[in-house]
This record gives structure tokens, C-alpha cells and sequence, in this order.
């Protein structure tokens, strides 16, 4: 999907009937599945470099913590300045 397909909604791609039918048998054998299985597989635990290495932090600014972001964790976490 390219950029373009945000300022213009009609050049995105409609899914055939095809997909459409399989996203919903998909869904409903999702939807039998027991809530515990369910909320087993919702989430999805990524180690994340830097965040995940202490138990906690605290910053006594909101401006102190995005400096330690900025210095310390990777750019592809997303926590940088834009």
C-alpha cells in the first residue's frame, strides 16, 4: 500500500470475495476457541533492548525521560524525536 492510498481512499484494493470468506471462517473458528486459549495467543511478549533491562524507572520530568529515550534506546523502538 503506498502513501498515496491514504489521500485517496478508492485506489486501495478491495479483497475478493475469496478472502473475504476466508477471513470469516477464520474468524469463527477463532471465536470457538475458549476466552483462556484466546487471551494466551492475544498478546505477544517482544523483548524490547534498553526498556526491558530494569525493573522500572523514573524520571522527574516528562522532558528528562524522553532525553534518556533519545540517548539510550535504539531508534526502531520509535521513542525518538521526529
Amino acid at each position: 500500500m503506498s502513501i498515496d492510498s491514504f489521500a485517496n481512499p478508492d485506489a486501495i484494493s478491495r479483497p475478493s470475495a475469496d478472502d473475504v470468506r476466508a477471513w470469516e471462517i477464520e474468524f469463527a473458528a477463532a471465536a470457538r476457541r475458549p476466552l483462556e486459549q484466546r487471551m494466551k495467543y492475544a498478546f505477544i511478549q517482544t523483548y524490547k533492548p534498553v526498556l526491558d533491562d530494569a525493573p522500572f524507572r523514573s524520571f522527574a520530568t516528562m522532558r528528562d525521560y524522553r532525553e534518556w529515550c533519545q540517548a539510550h534506546l535504539p531508534d526502531w523502538l520509535g521513542y525518538g524525536t521526529v
